[in-house]
């Protein structure tokens, strides 16, 4: 088991070490391939050639303005050391051998990676749903790998850096772990599971399924965790098409949302912020109501206060010329009603003014004041 394991590995490495490996593409589709390089040649002038030998090769495409062609297009990513190969609408006559590689002046150029490629009008013999898949810190993506060879070995490796793999059940790559299972779909296609757990940011980068000597590149892009976490999960029941195959550097993954909103739950805190404002808004409302019935109460107190004054100054009936037991006349204040409740005449004309006697009758022991 151990030697078995030890060779798997080996055989891993060393196809990673020569660069030597088959891409299997359908007609019409396209293809990414990474080819890393060393950070030698981070400055230098990257370009894609095809032939059959290194040293005569014809220029297809390179990283300079212009940067490609209808059919093809070079990439150069600096900070991952990088030169990323896209190719579309692949016909059966551009299947062959590629060449990544690294302009020098005043030198012979540089072989960063080499690799076959093969357009058939079938199934590919080693394809995935898509090539950019995301993920969230600490989450996992699963990478689902159909092929149709089922005698050769088979593996998961980072491409660049130092190309660790996986060729067994399990390991760990990176730091991060890697669980391989080989399974059949609902169609009875073979299918290599890669569940990647754990990612780190440092995780994001170019990884591959192996199967024999055919290779697929997947790109891993690990996001920070927020509120909303996304775990990627790639399944599907049909060969990729043109839009699944391509990987470009502003491409948007299909993604599984698994929302994630806080402890309590997003819903919750939007009930908790409605509870709280009804608390507040409750004894505010009654306060505007207490306030209110106070005016209107003082309001009306001081209305009736004021028509109980003016109903007294009013039905006051004072005697001018009372008579005491004693026959005395007493003579009493008059008080003057309003101005608003006297009959007045029209401005600017006299007021009537009625002049009167007074006579002493005395009846029975009393004097009686008359009027004339």
């Amino acid at each position: 088991m151990v030697s078995h394991l030890s060779l798997s590995i080996l055989l891993l490495i060393f196809s990673r070490l020569s660069g030597a490996y088959r891409v299997s593409v359908k007609t019409g589709d396209s293809i990414t391939i990474p080819c890393p390089y060393d950070h030698y040649y981070i400055k230098l002038f990257k370009y894609l050639c095809k032939g059959d030998h290194f040293d005569s090769c014809s220029h297809v495409v390179h990283a300079k303005p212009p940067k490609g062609t209808a059919k093809a297009s070079v990439f150069d990513d600096i900070n991952q050391l990088t030169m990323t190969v896209t190719m579309t609408d692949l016909e059966p006559e551009d299947s062959g051998r590629y060449y990544c590689a690294v302009g020098v002046n005043g030198g012979p150029d540089v072989r960063a990676e080499w690799f076959h490629l093969s357009v058939i009008p079938g199934t590919p013999e080693l394809y995935v749903d898509q090539q950019e898949v995301t993920g969230v810190e600490g989450g996992s993506v699963i990478v689902n790998c159909y092929y149709s060879n089922t005698g050769n070995r088979k593996g998961w490796c980072r491409i660049g850096g130092n190309g660790s793999c996986v060729g067994v059940d399990s390991g760990t790559i990176n730091g991060t772990s890697v669980t391989l299972q080989q399974t059949t779909d609902a169609t009875r296609r073979n299918v290599l599971m890669v569940t990647k757990g754990g990612l780190k940011m440092e995780n994001t980068g170019w990884y591959r399924c192996g199967v024999g000597d055919l290779i697929m590149p997947v790109h891993i892009t690990v996001r920070q965790q927020t509120t909303t976490q996304s775990t990627t999960t790639m399944t599907t029941t049909q060969a990729p098409t043109t839009e699944q195959s391509s990987f470009s550097p502003t491409a948007e993954p299909v993604q599984t949302d698994n929302t994630v909103q806080g402890p309590e739950g997003g819903k919750e805190k939007d009930t908790m912020s409605s509870i709280d404002l009804n608390v507040l808004l409750i004894p505010l409302g009654m306060l505007v109501v207490v306030i209110s019935g106070v005016l209107v109460t003082w309001k009306m107190w001081r209305k009736y206060k004021d028509n109980k004054a003016l109903d007294q100054t009013t039905n006051t009936s004072v005697d001018p010329f009372h008579v005491d037991d004693d026959g005395d006349v007493t003579y009493s204040t008059v008080v003057p009603k309003r101005r608003n409740q006297l009959n007045v005449q029209t401005k600017g004309q006299p007021y009537d003014v009625v002049y009167s006697s007074l006579v002493l009758h005395p009846t029975e022991g009393r004097n009686t004041a008359v009027t004339d």
